[in-house]
């Protein structure tokens, strides 16, 4: 049985290795398709797939849209997309326009609780690309804020913490019409993270579906087994499509690694089966 793992981030965003890199890990893994889903960015989806050409893994060229849902953030993965697609690059343009903005807030905001350099001590991990809030928590474990970034994330920049900055970043429709401009299958990225009532994560599905959405994490390197059981649930419900990612940043968070990820439960339509028809068709 082949290994999926359709959602890893890059340096193009806010992981630690290369696209050529992280590809090289996944292929040592035992990972045989990986999808490269960096944020609002698709830049490094080339040299992902030069590398993964040489390494005998297939690459799916993807996305990780940065989406405003009834005032919070949501993210919405775009699958085996042309990266080079107009409407879908002028789109990640506009929100990285605005990722540059919020890393200078940011900066500002913990400058005024005594954390003075953080803007540019982010800026120098972020390589010259998106500064992400992943790269503010890094530096800021340096600092001795935190023992890693899942508790710096806690204390500085979730939520109602001196750190936070509301995103305003693409519509529902606009991520999905973006996605699907660009051949791609829009899933929304690991549901249970959201921690919404089960009737607002129905809404979401719902509204996701209705934008032509059509599919949704059931597996996440941040879903426990009783997530990933109940998010099963609703994609039977609802018939989306499921899909399974890790969530990949780097070595560093050795919570989450590429292809170590539990086999989706029975009564789900794989959203790679798209794929795997069209293949069978030609």
């Amino acid at each position: 049985m082949s290994c999926y793992d359709l959602h890893s981030h890059s340096w193009v965003s806010d992981g630690t290795l290369s696209p050529a890199a992280l590809v090289q890990r996944a292929a040592a893994a035992g990972v045989d398709v990986l999808a490269l889903t960096d944020h609002d960015d698709t830049a490094g989806c080339a040299e992902a797939r030069q590398a993964a050409d040489a390494a005998g893994l297939t690459l799916l060229p993807g996305v990780e849209v940065s989406v405003t849902w009834q005032g919070m953030t949501v993210h919405i993965v775009g699958l085996n997309i042309d990266p080079e697609a107009p409407a879908l690059l002028a789109g990640l343009a506009r929100l990285r326009e605005f990722r540059d903005w919020r890393a200078q807030e940011i900066g500002l905001r913990l400058a005024e609780r005594g954390l003075d350099g953080a803007y540019e001590g982010a800026a120098a991990l972020s390589r010259g690309r998106i500064i992400s809030r992943t790269h503010f928590a890094h530096y800021l474990v340096s600092r001795g804020c935190g023992k890693d970034v899942r508790e710096v994330f806690k204390h500085y920049l979730r939520r109602n913490k001196p750190g936070h900055v509301s995103g305003r970043w693409a519509g529902l429709d606009e991520a999905v019409g973006w996605i699907r401009a660009a051949g791609g299958v829009a899933v929304v990225a690991h549901p249970a993270r959201y921690e919404l009532t089960a009737t607002k994560l129905r809404r979401l599905l719902g509204e996701f579906s209705e934008c032509g959405g059509e599919a949704m994490e059931v597996v996440s390197g941040s879903h426990t087994p009783a997530d990933v059981q109940t998010m099963a649930r609703h994609a039977r419900t609802l018939g989306l499509l499921a899909s399974s990612g890790s969530d990949f940043h780097g070595p560093e968070n050795p919570w989450v690694e590429l292809g170590r990820l539990p086999q989706l439960p029975d009564g789900l339509i794989p959203v790679w089966q798209r794929w795997e028809l069209a293949l069978g068709a030609a």
